[in-house]
């Protein structure tokens, strides 16, 4: 058996007692948002990423080195992998059914929960496979091993039969997985081609030691129907590749990878590459266990720490004192950077896995990386003095857009006509401030009183906002809403807009968690999206997530955002004594405002999801944004029906 690349010894047996069972697979058909983050076309191409993840995982923990992609004529998928195949012994807890069938249709069932079985794993929360079975209307998986090819066929999470023996395999093993997503929950979308092979490239470049074939029957055009990828240099070739013939301030990038264990003495490790270039705006793409993390994360933050340090200390032995005032803001602009680490029992935020939480990552990515930056500036002067004086371009540039910005805020009551319903914030600047649009005036009331004086404005709005899709312009200019608004902004609309007008760092949209509510949310979004663009692709919108419901039960109280989590803590409990006393908040003006503080305003204690555009497919928002919002109403409606059944309760 291969040696495990991570550890530097022999993997422990994986085997039928490897897989650990925690509960059933019964909610994911009826609610997939809370396994994949919906039934849209990122959700669905989710389901191969889960897949594809799992052959990963195999591949980094040395037991696999070769992955086939396979996209057929019907949109059905294929993943094969070289690894030790799913065990198809009878599982211990459950001696009528095999491991491969617990594995694939119980929730939490998986052997990446004790970390004996892999020493890091992106498939962390054992819920990948059994969704995809759950949300596929065709599943068919193969195992080869010891020198026998097995196989076991579901539909929609329920196995047709028990693992079969089909064949004899002398030569081969691993696991093929088939499957076909449902369209009872996915209606209309379709695998893309370009999508799937970009994470297939991906996924290769993340790990040198894998090569990964894709075949596709699909022929749109553009994406070649065979491709094979292996990159030796792992992430640098990755960068050169993206950066193409862009000019930059260093030769070759700075790019590296360091084992855990050698200085820390923890399993896992990092891979990184960056550079910057005066050609394009920055970017940073990181990763955990080869998963996405779009969202950044703790890893982000200890390689960002570990470059902003190591660019400081080498300005100060420059005697550069200028060097002192860059930010990660200056770090980021012009800065290309590619970050991935492997460590063991990775915490997410969410089943999709957008944003890595472990602590322990910072500390160890932040340690790995500032040694060997202060190494490579030390070694190459040349690239090092270039890019200090760009950075510090960029630190001064940006103070000086700060000050003429300070002066603009002071004046600002004298040079703009504010509305007079505006509730403004003390802050002399726009850093660290947030203006939050409420609906109606007695939400308005408890926001003023829970509010943080200096960095947190208020704006009410009456009723609900125009409608800016197919509106005539003379409409935008003469709405009472609009006017205030955009006053309140300190911008101007389409054409007039300038991010660096905002007069505020946030725009948080709080509206009632009803289905009112969610409208204008939604008023407001299509508002911003078709008026004001650039405000989303910069991060500066956000919505509000008040809770639906406060349970109290003795002295412990908690507030759950839906049913489900209430019901599930009903059932549970507080942890406190005597009957749950639950309250349901129609509003946010039946909050008091400690309440509304500590669930909705408070940075410290608070949820806000950022409003962002999907990067790969940007066209399509626009177009769901003139189906839903549009004057066609029959675009409306064909919307409603293909969707209408994933609409389980309607809150009237």
């Amino acid at each position: 058996m291969a040696e495990d690349l991570l550890s530097g010894h022999e993997p422990t047996d994986y085997d039928a007692s490897s897989i650990e069972v925690l509960e059933g697979l019964e909610p994911v058909r009826k609610r997939p948002g809370m396994y994949i983050g919906g039934t849209d076309e990122r959700a669905l191409h989710h389901l191969v990423a889960e897949v594809l993840d799992n052959s990963m995982d195999e591949a980094v923990a040395g037991h696999a080195n070769r992955i086939e992609v396979e996209l057929h004529e019907d949109y059905a998928v294929t993943i094969r992998d070289n690894g030790r195949g799913i065990p198809i012994d009878p599982h211990p807890k459950f001696p009528g059914k095999s491991a491969l069938e617990v594995i694939l249709c119980t929730l939490h069932a998986g052997g990446k929960f004790s970390g004996d079985a892999y020493e890091t794993s992106g498939g962390l929360h054992g819920v990948g496979a059994s969704v995809v079975n759950a949300l596929s209307d065709s599943m068919v998986v193969q195992v080869a091993r010891n020198k026998e090819v097995y196989e076991q066929r579901f539909s929609r999470g329920v196995p047709l039969g028990p693992v079969a023996k089909v064949g004899a395999a002398p030569n081969r093993r691993g696991t093929t997985v088939t499957f076909h997503a449902d369209e009872q929950i996915f209606g209309s979308h379709r695998f893309k081609p370009a999508r799937l092979l970009k994470m297939v490239r991906s996924k290769a470049y993340l790990f040198s030691g894998v090569e990964i074939r894709w075949k596709s029957a699909i022929n749109d055009g553009e994406t070649p129907t065979e491709a094979t990828f292996h990159f030796p240099g792992g992430l640098s070739d990755y960068l050169t590749e993206t950066l193409g013939s862009a000019s930059t301030y260093a030769d070759k990038p700075f790019a590296g990878t360091v084992e855990f264990r050698e200085k820390f003495n923890a399993p896992g490790k990092v891979e990184w590459a960056i550079n910057w270039t005066p050609s394009r705006d920055g970017f940073i793409q990181s990763y955990c266990n080869t998963v996405p993390t779009p969202e950044g994360g703790t890893h982000e933050a200890g390689f960002w720490a570990a470059i902003l340090k190591g660019i400081r200390a080498y300005g100060e032995l420059s005697n550069n004192k200028k060097a002192a005032q860059i930010t990660r803001d200056d770090l980021i602009t012009g800065g290309c950077a590619l970050v991935s680490c492997f460590i063991r029992e990775p915490e997410f935020v969410g089943q999709t896995k957008d944003r890595l939480a472990t602590t322990e990552a910072q500390r160890l990515v932040e340690g790995a990386v500032r040694d060997h930056f202060d190494n490579w500036l030390a070694a190459d002067t040349k690239s090092a003095g270039a890019i200090l004086d760009f950075l510090v371009l960029r630190a001064e540039e940006r103070l000086r857009r700060r000050q003429e910005k300070e002066t603009q805020r002071k004046s600002a009551t004298k040079k703009l006509r504010l509305p007079g319903k505006l509730v403004d914030c003390s802050s002399s600047t726009r850093e660290g401030t947030e203006l939050f649009i409420v609906e109606g005036d007695s939400a308005g009331g408890s926001a003023k009183m829970a509010r943080d004086r200096k960095t947190q404005a208020l704006l009410p709005l009456r009723g609900k906002i125009l409608n800016v899709l197919g509106a005539a312009s003379s409409k935008l200019g003469t709405n009472a809403e609009i006017s205030d608004l955009t006053q309140a902004l300190g911008v101007g609309l389409g054409t007039k807009f300038n991010v660096d007008d905002l007069r505020y760092d946030k725009i948080i949209i709080m509206t009632d968690a009803d289905v009112d509510g969610a409208h204008i949310a939604a008023l407001l979004m299509t508002f911003f999206f078709t008026q004001m663009r650039p405000m989303i692709d910069t991060g500066h919108l956000y919505l509000a997530c008040p809770p639906l419901y406060r349970l109290t039960q003795g002295a412990k109280r908690l507030y759950v955002s839906d049913d489900t989590e209430k019901d599930l803590m009903m059932e549970k409990g507080l942890g406190g004594k005597g009957k749950i006393d639950v309250q349901r908040f129609k509003g946010l003006g039946e909050m008091d405002a400690k309440d509304l503080k500590e669930t909705t305003m408070d940075p410290a204690s608070r949820k806000l999801i950022r409003v962002t555009i999907d990067e790969d497919e940007p066209g399509e928002t626009g177009d769901l944004v003139e189906r839903l919002m549009g004057k066609k109403p029959e675009l409306r409606f064909q919307y409603i029906q293909e969707n209408a059944r994933f609409v389980e309760e309607l809150d009237v």
